[in-house]
C-alpha cells in the first residue's frame, strides 16, 4: 500500500475520479514491465543509446508515481548518455532501480486488484 509509490500527483490530476486513478495505475502496470525489460537488456548489452533513451522515457512516469528512485534512474540515463562513464560500475545503482520498480509494480497490482 503505497510503499514504493505515491499517488498524490495522480489524485490531484484525477480530481476525485477514482476510475481515472485506477486506469493510470493499470497503465503503469502494463507498460512499465516492458520498458524495464528493454532497459535491463540495454544495460546488459552496454547499449548506451538504448539505455539513455529508455531511462529517459521512464522518468516522467517514475516521477508522476513518486517512485523513490528518480535520481538513480537519472544516473542510469546519464550512464547511457555518456557511454558508460561515471559511474564505471552502474550495477548497484541499476539493481536498486530494478528492484524498486518491480516492487512498485507488484504493489500497484495488489492495491488495485490488477
Amino acid at each position: 500500500m503505497e510503499v514504493n509509490y505515491k499517488l498524490d500527483n495522480i489524485h490531484e490530476i484525477a480530481g476525485g475520479d477514482e476510475g481515472f486513478v485506477k486506469a493510470v495505475a493499470q497503465s503503469f502496470v502494463e507498460e512499465m514491465p516492458a520498458d524495464l525489460d528493454v532497459l535491463k537488456q540495454a544495460v546488459a548489452d552496454k547499449n548506451y543509446t538504448q539505455t539513455h533513451q529508455t531511462a529517459h522515457k521512464m522518468k516522467s512516469t517514475i516521477d508522476m508515481f513518486k517512485v523513490g528512485i528518480l535520481e538513480d534512474l537519472i544516473v542510469v540515463q546519464d550512464w547511457g548518455k555518456y557511454g558508460g562513464k561515471d559511474p564505471d560500475n552502474i550495477e548497484p545503482i541499476f539493481e536498486k532501480v530494478v528492484a524498486v520498480i518491480e516492487s512498485a509494480i507488484a504493489e500497484l497490482k495488489s492495491d488495485f486488484d490488477l
